[in-house]
């Protein structure tokens, strides 16, 4: 199994458009410590040639650009994006659909919620359903995207997007609005959970053993976007464990076997962005990579 990290950020990316933060100035400002980054997506594939992305970050365009293994080979219109998957109706998780809507087929999957989403908001019908596909994928069942690739999608505790968010939000809510996948080629899995509020016992069970993990890195800190004077929220109110502390998530997943945990989906007030920082040395003394954009694994 091949896989590209394409972004790496959190909603907006690093750094953010109009965002002054203490990360996002040096950004800003080039300092070789912080490393650009896109919105979160991953690609995958078991072959080289045919490709899934998990998530379509608003990014795609550039990302793909950035990536070789996904541009144009042949003919007049042609692409190895075979399918796209889904893990919720984020902006910065479906928005990038957008962007790949020339008349290139492709498969689309998600759970029920999800594409019930996309079908309630016309702007996505420019992906037009004569060329791409859009399937349902049922928690417990397997299914393949590509021919190598086996999913599986499962609950993580999460909430609904924030476009959709209303007088009855629930934060740890265990339905179709936020999944994690289980990607298994040959005998390697790799396990994809870009946003997760919770590490409840069947969490912890479905990374156990898992050769490649990628998780969600949002904030360092709960209160880190308080803090830096960027936003209201903590990140438990946004849906997300936190890096550190005794309920975060490198104490919580401390003594779970994976044989590579790396963070994914990182805010642009993550401490943890910067090279040589105490957080990072944290997160890397703990067993952790810190993702960039660009990174490639091969199990």
């Amino acid at each position: 199994m091949q896989v590209i990290v394409l972004g790496s950020a959190a909603g907006g990316g690093v750094p953010q458009w109009n965002c002054r933060c203490p990360v996002c100035r040096l950004a800003w400002s080039g300092d070789p410590r912080v490393t650009p980054r896109t919105q979160s997506s991953i690609a995958v594939s078991a072959d080289g040639s045919d490709w899934v992305l998990l998530n379509a970050s608003p990014d795609l365009r550039a990302q793909i650009s950035a990536t070789p293994a996904l541009k144009p080979r042949t003919g007049e219109r042609d692409s190895p994006i075979r399918a796209v998957v889904l893990t919720n109706g984020d902006v910065d998780h479906i928005a990038g659909l957008l962007s790949l809507r020339e008349s290139q087929p492709f498969a689309l999957f998600g759970t029920a919620e999800t594409l019930g989403l996309l079908k309630e908001n016309q702007v996505f019908d420019v992906v037009a359903q004569a060329f791409v596909s859009r399937t349902p994928a049922m928690f417990g069942e397997a299914f393949s995207p590509v021919p190598g690739l086996s999913m599986e999608f499962f609950t993580v505790p999460g909430k609904v997007p924030l476009w959709r968010e209303d007088a009855s939000l629930v934060i740890g809510e265990e339905t179709g609005s936020t999944v994690g996948v289980t990607i298994t080629s040959a005998d390697k899995r790799l396990v994809y959970i870009p946003g997760c509020a919770a590490v409840t016992p069947a969490v912890r069970e479905r990374i156990v053993g898992a050769d490649l993990l990628f998780f969600d890195g949002t904030l360092y800190r709960d209160d880190e976007m308080i803090e830096a004077g960027v936003g209201t929220k903590t990140g438990a109110r946004m849906g997300h464990l936190s890096m550190s502390g005794a309920d975060g998530t490198v104490a919580l997943l401390k003594d779970v076997p994976v044989a590579r945990r790396v963070f994914i989906h990182i805010n642009n007030t993550n401490p943890a962005l910067v090279d040589g920082s105490q957080e990072r040395h944290a997160v890397e003394q703990a067993g952790w990579t810190v993702a960039r954009d660009g990174m490639e694994f091969s199990l």
